[in-house]
């Protein structure tokens, strides 16, 4: 479908929602609902089991008053609802604790971009010849290339040669055991939750811990390979397995795809490999862990996940940074790649600093992850939770080439203060009778701009496709912002394609129903998040589930009330 025809299906379905919408404001207003927040309410305020909350009619007692005392009465619930307001934004506004920084001595390269910028990251790694020309070429590519500026993001022109592209702990090469590593390395981590050592480390979970430029450790690594699976970093996966590399490093995401994934491939520095045989089961869950540290400096890592025929991993990743006043640039790319009858279920928590309440800091997350089922009845699921970053400006997509494949995105989003989010999904159906589904959930709060921007795209020869996609917002306050761009193109008359979106509002109605039965209102507002958040939170691993719920009870704390 051409761009042209795009705009008249958009120019369409926008008549079509003015005729349902007002439709639907004829129905509501015989039902005695008079407003678009009286509406809000009352979707947003059904109770699971059928029960309705939150339902405000025009011939209700307060509506009454008003009438006999406007001037004091409508003041009075003004203040009202501003008090819940802000007390609701009380609750989001609380302190970053990953925002700590480590002090150890770093081994940092000087700020700016060029070939030779290029060649001392390819030295300092020990690379081959053909990693470092697949760096230069990259380089040389996005020389040719200009930023990008069409998502609903605003932000200060960047200055890539202000920025540090390589930053590692003195001491860095990789320790054969824990012992060795550096104390306050092993303290930051533990500081995050994240346990290395023998005796701390979580069981079922293996952890390829990234700090800065570099991986300090890599847990069970022994243990995966003798059934066959290879989780190290990618630098050491570079020297140790270079013909795996060749064949898929680049394949799925190709160094020009687009401005930000060229920018990796010519400077990234670490980040995971993960290679799981044909009929292996990975025996437990692989996670990588990135946090960033040094100041001025940004983050590139690359991941590559290849799972052979019939092999099943599940990969979780969690990031962190310390709280500094300047915009640090989080560039990274991800590339899965699922054979025949093989399934990746790929699970992110990303809870980069997100700046102040004034919008200073944070750090700016453009990231590039696809997928790609190259095999019949292959499956790869995105799940994720973005709490963190001043920006953000992702889409996690799905490459549906083989026949019977199946694609997935599970997402929630949270922006708070002044955060901006454009994130989303791709799913490109190419084989017959592919399947995806989408469902995003997107909370506003304070002033943030959080916003959906999804593509669904049917080929000639995907016949049979199936797509369901299901958009929801969530708004806190009045200054908060919510849109949603949904992008389908169906060049396959067998396909069927759904797309339904809502938004909701949580008010002072919603709340007062609770504190009717005695839960407070802070309570009240992660009872409502939680159940709006609920069909994402239960697709993420069950060994992050407390992470999540940790998470998204800090952001929530603290004090309606």
């Amino acid at each position: 479908m051409t761009s042209t025809s795009l705009c008249a299906a958009a120019n369409a379905a926008r008549v079509g929602a003015k005729s349902r919408r007002a439709g639907r404001a004829a129905t509501l207003s015989s039902r005695g609902i008079t407003s678009p927040g009286d509406v809000a309410a009352s979707v947003s305020g059904r109770a699971r089991g059928g029960k309705r909350v939150g339902w405000r009619r025009a011939d209700a007692t307060p509506r009454a008053e008003a009438i006999s005392d406007p001037a004091g009465v409508v003041e009075e619930e003004k203040d009202a609802k501003q008090e819940e307001v802000d007390k609701i934004q009380q609750m989001l506004s609380k302190p970053y604790k990953p925002g700590f920084k480590t002090d150890i001595e770093t081994d940092t390269i000087p700020k700016g971009l060029s070939e030779d910028t290029v060649r001392i990251i390819s030295a300092k790694k020990n690379e081959p010849e053909w990693m470092l020309e697949f760096r230069l070429k990259a380089f040389r590519k996005w020389l040719t290339m200009e930023e990008p500026d069409w998502s609903d993001n605003r932000y200060p022109d960047i200055d890539y040669q202000a920025v540090s592209y390589y930053s590692a702990p003195k001491v860095m090469e990789k320790k054969k055991s824990l012992d060795e590593v550096d104390p306050e390395l092993l303290k930051t981590f533990d500081k995050l939750g994240i346990p290395l050592s023998e005796q701390k480390r979580m069981t079922n979970v293996a952890v390829d811990a990234v700090f800065d430029s570099v991986s300090i450790a890599t847990t069970f690594r022994e243990d995966l390979a003798k059934v066959g699976v290879i989780f190290c970093s990618i630098s050491e996966a570079i020297r140790e397995y270079p013909e795996l590399i060749k064949q898929h490093l680049g394949s799925v995401v190709p160094v020009g795809d687009n401005y930000f994934s060229a920018l990796n491939a010519a400077v990234f520095s670490d980040g995971s490999f993960c290679y799981i045989p044909k009929g292996v089961k990975s025996p437990m869950e692989l996670s990588t862990y990135f946090r960033i540290n040094a100041e001025s400096s940004g983050q590139f890592e690359r991941t590559l996940i290849v799972a052979e025929e019939g092999s099943y991993v599940s990969y979780l990743e969690g990031c962190t940074a310390p709280a500094y006043d300047e915009n640090q640039l989080h560039a990274a790319v991800v590339e899965i790649s699922a054979a025949k009858d093989a399934e990746v279920k790929y699970s992110t928590v990303q809870n980069w600093y997100a700046g102040n309440e004034d919008g200073v800091g944070g750090i700016y997350n453009f990231v590039t992850k696809r997928g790609l089922c190259k095999g019949d009845n292959s499956k790869i699921s995105w799940t994720q939770v973005e709490t963190g970053s001043s920006i953000t400006w992702k889409y996690p997509s799905v490459v549906l080439a083989g026949d019977n494949s199946v694609g997935e995105f599970f997402s929630v989003a949270l922006t708070n203060n002044k955060q901006q989010a454009d994130t989303g999904t791709k799913m490109i159906h190419v084989g017959k009778n592919t399947r995806s589904r989408i469902v995003s959930k997107g909370i506003s709060a304070g002033k943030s701009r959080n916003c959906y921007r999804g593509l669904v795209q049917v080929s000639p020869s995907a016949v049979g496709a199936r797509n369901y996609s299901q958009c929801d917002s969530m708004l806190i306050g009045d200054k908060a912002g919510a849109n949603t761009y949904p992008y389908i193109s169906v060049r396959e008359p067998s396909a069927r394609v759904e797309h339904e979106a809502s938004t909701s509002k949580i008010g002072e109605d919603q709340l007062f129903y609770f504190q009717q039965r005695g839960i407070d209102p802070e309570t009240a507002v992660g009872i409502i998040i939680s159940g709006f958040c609920n069909e994402v939170f239960n697709e993420l691993p069950l060994e992050f589930a407390a992470e999540v719920n940790a998470l998204m009870s800090l952001k929530l704390e603290g004090s309606v009330g």
